[in-house]
């Protein structure tokens, strides 16, 4: 099993690496500041948003699987996930990456969607 990054450093890095390159990054919802989920929501522009969320494989490793894809047919089912997600699990982290490519930040390969 892989250590773990306390969460609110992983996010912080996270937004620090989108910033540097011009892109955008925000917090949307704060979850527990050590061990809370982290959600990140990547869009380019504010297009084409999709979720990427850590998932256990068979070693027990944690790896960036992509969750949900925004439908541009149906919006408010993408926001009602999230919504759910978050209602769910108070511990969660939701962090809003837009940038080009931004499957790079988190070690995802790039989507091809």
């Amino acid at each position: 099993m892989e250590p773990r990054l306390p969460a609110h450093l992983e996010v912080t890095a996270l937004i620090r690496a989108v910033t540097a390159e011009g892109g955008f990054a925000a917090v949307l919802s704060k979850g527990e500041k050590e061990a809370g989920t982290i959600l990140v929501v990547l869009a380019h522009n504010g297009a084409d948003s999709r979720i990427y969320e850590r998932m256990p494989d068979l070693a027990g490793n944690r790896t960036w699987t992509l969750s949900r894809r925004q439908d541009p047919e149906k919006p408010f089912e993408f926001r009602d996930y999230l919504a759910r997600r978050e209602a769910q699990d108070p511990d969660v982290w939701i962090v809003e990456l837009d940038i080009a490519k931004g499957e790079r930040f988190i070690g995802a390969p790039p989507d091809q969607g």
